[in-house]
């Protein structure tokens, strides 16, 4: 079931009266039986692989919570090997079989195991891998309840494509089930209206125009650049992701639980720094959390910092797909990140800091920070490096302005969300339709957005959420 299908919209109204007419444990009982069936509709076969993973944590939890000294550290490298191990083989697998067959010259295809890819296995492993460490580190004790650990994986909203959903923020939620106010109720339909324009007017129209460069084929009978492919992915990957956080989370604040906030307006970052502490927050504060501090941080010295930037962003590249491409996308990612930390440090030994902040060149910042940020998706959405190298060289070779003039929204409808971010800077706007306007004027925009999601683009247009596959 898509997020952006009538029959998901049926699927969870039906969850929602059921949840709220039930008392605490039978409500939870209803969650987890709801998101098994969510799940199921995907790959019933692999319900077994989410209750396995989902049973396998419980006990590590537990085991890890008991223990102490050398065993205590013992069980929670188990429990950490135990799901990369789960993700290894079933995102993994194939990949490296056939990347070691074509380094030896050997055919993989009696090789290849063709291992089907679970969805949201990528999510729900780094949500074990943080439950199992924050035990190991005494912030968290182990949960008793199975039927809490339970929800907290399989929780729909986030199952499929998250945000990461750390331990401590969840549980809390989970020992007083405080029903929705009017203000809630508000905030979660406003985000899941808000969600479902971003996806369905924004992101599948984008889409249209980045699949047809990237697969070759023409849009609206004209051939498309790779400025406009290149740019309108960017558009697609962003309203996408979020439109699909935002959703998850207006679902979930309806049920009474509250997820964090996982994109915070990326692209209108200053540096690359700060575009990844707005970028999917969930995934970039769990690398740091669970990655970059074990490394060492940025605690040993430059050679060593800048080293664990490309070694945690290769492999965040990497958690994105199986496939050097992802990998190179990473790595650009990380060289990004330390080419910014070498600025900063140059900035601030000359005593340059106050002119390279002044607000005057904060658009040239943003703008050159958009610029980079853009260029590193080809990658990201190439089929391969010859792929990539051949988009590279279109993006360095003459601009085609006749595919820009003859589809305006292209461009205009990115300077209108712009526009709109400016004016709406705060997002007093936002926050007034939650917490201040009247009914009527909440009803008005409700039927507004209904209004542009029909005419603009229909629900169920067959364009799924990107990271549905990661």
């Amino acid at each position: 079931m898509m997020f952006d299908s009538f029959g998901y919209w049926v699927f969870f109204a039906s969850c929602l009266v059921l949840y709220w007419m039930l008392r605490d444990r039978p409500a939870k009982v209803l969650l987890v039986v709801a998101s098994y069936i969510f799940y199921g509709f995907w790959d019933a076969r692999f319900v077994l692989l989410l209750l396995g993973s989902t049973a396998a944590n419980y006990a590590f939890g537990r085991l890890i919570d008991s223990a102490d000294g050398s065993l205590r550290k013992r069980w929670v490298t188990l429990a950490v090997a135990f799901n990369l191990a789960l993700l290894g083989f079933f995102k993994y697998c194939d990949f490296f079989i056939g990347s070691f067959a074509a380094l030896f010259g050997i055919a993989p295809d009696g090789l290849l195991l063709h291992v089907i890819l679970p969805v949201g296995i990528s999510f729900f492993t780094f949500e074990g891998i943080a439950y199992s460490v924050d035990i190991y580190r005494r912030q968290l004790r182990a949960v008793r309840s199975p039927l809490d650990f339970a929800v907290f994986i399989s929780f729909f909203p986030h199952l499929i494509a998250g945000p990461i959903i750390r331990p401590h923020d969840f549980f809390p939620q989970l020992l007083h089930r405080a029903e929705p106010v009017d203000e809630d109720r508000r905030w979660g339909l406003r985000e899941i209206l808000k969600g479902l324009v971003k996806k369905v007017a924004l992101a599948d129209f984008f889409a249209l125009i980045a699949n047809a460069y990237f697969n070759g084929t023409p849009f609206d009978g004209a051939h498309v650049p790779a400025s406009a492919g290149v740019f309108a992915f960017a558009m697609q990957i962003y309203f996408d992701f979020s439109g699909y956080t935002d959703i998850a989370r207006g679902c979930a604040r309806l049920l009474g639980y509250r997820f964090p906030v996982n994109f915070a307006r990326p692209y209108l970052s200053a540096d690359i720094a700060d575009f990844w502490r707005r970028w999917h927050v969930s995934l970039s504060t769990w690398l740091r959390d669970y990655l970059y501090f074990p490394l060492g941080g940025n605690r040993h010295g430059s050679a060593r910092t800048y080293a664990n930037l490309m070694i945690v962003m290769g492999l965040g590249g990497l958690w994105h797909g199986a496939s050097w491409n992802f990998l190179l996308w990473g790595l650009y990612q990380g060289l990004l990140l330390c080419v910014h930390r070498a600025w900063r440090t140059l900035v601030t030994r000359a005593g340059l800091t106050g002119v390279v902040d002044h607000r005057s060149l904060l658009p040239f910042w943003t703008t050159l920070t958009f610029l980079a940020v853009t260029v590193g998706w080809v990658p990201f959405r190439a089929a391969d490096f010859a792929s990539t190298a051949r988009t590279l060289r279109a993006l360095a070779g003459p601009f085609d302005w006749s595919f820009w003039a003859a589809h305006r929204a292209l461009y205009l409808v990115p300077l209108a969300c712009l526009g709109f971010c400016i004016v709406d800077r705060r997002q007093r706007l936002q926050d007034w339709l939650v917490e201040r306007a009247s009914n009527v004027s909440v009803a008005t925009t409700a039927v507004a957005c209904l209004v542009a999601l029909e005419l603009f683009a229909p629900l169920g247009s067959g364009i799924p959420f990107l990271y549905f596959k990661f």
